[in-house]
């Protein structure tokens, strides 16, 4: 069976490192082995590192970075823990939670080349979560300059929230712009992730036949 091999990535507050634990907990309860990596360097005080022991014991092998195990690396001395290296090295899928933006996707040439020779015709999916109520994403010209300046990515996922002001119609709102924006750019809409409650009003699917996956939320818990 082939490994899943997925980077998240998305604008502050999209709710990519909610998006990549859900991913990974979904398939470890499909039977399959999974390893998470904190590639996220962005924020440096929000880390799945508190997350570790919980998410172990849900079956998932995490790997995280602490403050002491980082090294600098490269003139921009960046902070960069040895093991993430080799972070593709792992007999099972390994989901990526990954910096923000632009700088997220630098951190990928990190990781490049850490496919074995017989993994060559494997590939890293990159997803990028979207919540339509960021500014930088909150319209279809402003979320295609975000993309256009990204580069390439393989898949959408629509996560658009509002906090404790979410509804339904808010959700569905974001399905179409994310929507739109996949078809201009020629990728795919994974899915629209929305937390339990919401998901069960949408249905299987969004106003966009996107399918629907519901999630729990993980990451109020990971301020280091």
């Amino acid at each position: 069976m082939p490994r899943i091999l997925e980077a998240y990535v998305g604008e502050y507050a999209s709710g990519k490192s909610e998006n990549a634990i859900n991913r990974s907990l979904r398939l470890v309860k499909a039977g399959r082995r999974v390893r998470l990596v904190d590639l996220d360097l962005v924020e440096p005080t929000y880390t799945l590192r508190p997350l570790k022991r919980k998410l172990e014991a849900k079956g998932i092998q995490v790997l995280a970075w602490e403050t002491r195990e980082l090294i600098g690396l490269g003139e921009a001395a960046i902070p960069f823990k040895k093991e993430m290296g080799s972070a593709l090295a792992f007999a099972g899928d390994v989901i990526i939670d990954l910096g923000y933006g632009v700088e997220g996707r630098r951190l990928l040439n990190l990781i490049a080349g850490s496919l074995s020779p017989a993994g060559r015709g494997e590939s890293l999916q990159l997803i990028m979560v979207v919540n339509t109520t960021r500014p930088v994403t909150s319209s279809l010209p402003l979320l295609l300059a975000y993309l256009a300046e990204f580069g390439p990515v393989d898949g959408l996922i629509n996560n658009t929230h509002l906090g404790e002001e979410t509804t339904v119609e808010l959700i569905q709102e974001g399905a179409g712009l994310v929507t739109a924006a996949a078809r201009r750019v020629g990728c795919p809409v994974v899915a629209t992730t929305a937390l339990r409650p919401y998901a069960r009003q949408l249905g299987p699917v969004d106003r966009m036949a996107n399918p629907v996956w519901p999630i729990e939320r993980y990451m109020p818990d990971a301020f280091w």
